[in-house]
């Protein structure tokens, strides 16, 4: 076999349809697109989500109004009166939340005030509310605030090594 052997198998070439080339190619005149209309002219057609002049789907949604920001620090919460049932004198650790699966690795920890305490604990967290703060003071406890130290991560689409690194 030669290059010059090779060629297509059959009926993978079909020639291309010549339009507008007179009555006898059977695609003459209007050369398939048929009488008049915005589809029958050259150039590009309707926007993809025209509906006919009705109004689109895409303006029928509700808009999504407000700002998210992107940025945020997202805490996972614990209320007060989750911690009531521990014995009193308890050290309560992040490590210890994260092992009982009460909490992930992943997002800092925030204490709130919700619920009554009564027990004396120390209570490790990232963050905590004014009310929860001075609810574990009040009890007789002790508040130990941990940093969080969140990666910061590159505005651009892709990883940033060169943020990530700098102190």
């Amino acid at each position: 076999m030669k290059l010059h052997d090779l060629k297509p198998a059959p009926g993978a070439h079909r020639e291309r349809k010549r339009v507008g080339r007179g009555p006898g190619s059977g695609k003459g005149k209007t050369a398939g697109k048929g009488m008049m209309g915005q589809k029958a002219r050259s150039g590009p057609g309707p926007y993809r989500t025209f509906e006919g002049g009705q109004n689109r789907m895409v303006r029928r949604m509700p808009y999504l109004r407000g700002f998210k920001n992107l940025w945020r620090t997202e805490y996972q919460v614990l209320n007060i009166g989750d911690l009531s049932e521990l014995p009193a004198e308890h050290e309560l650790t992040i490590e210890d939340l994260i092992a009982s699966g009460t909490i992930s690795k992943h997002k800092p920890l925030k204490i709130l005030g919700e619920g009554d305490l009564n027990v004396k604990l120390t209570v490790q967290a990232h963050k905590f509310s004014t009310s929860a703060r001075a609810k574990i003071e009040a009890a007789g406890g002790t508040v130990v605030e941990l940093p969080w130290e969140t990666e910061r991560r590159s505005r651009s689409a892709g990883p940033n090594p060169a943020m990530r690194n700098r102190k």
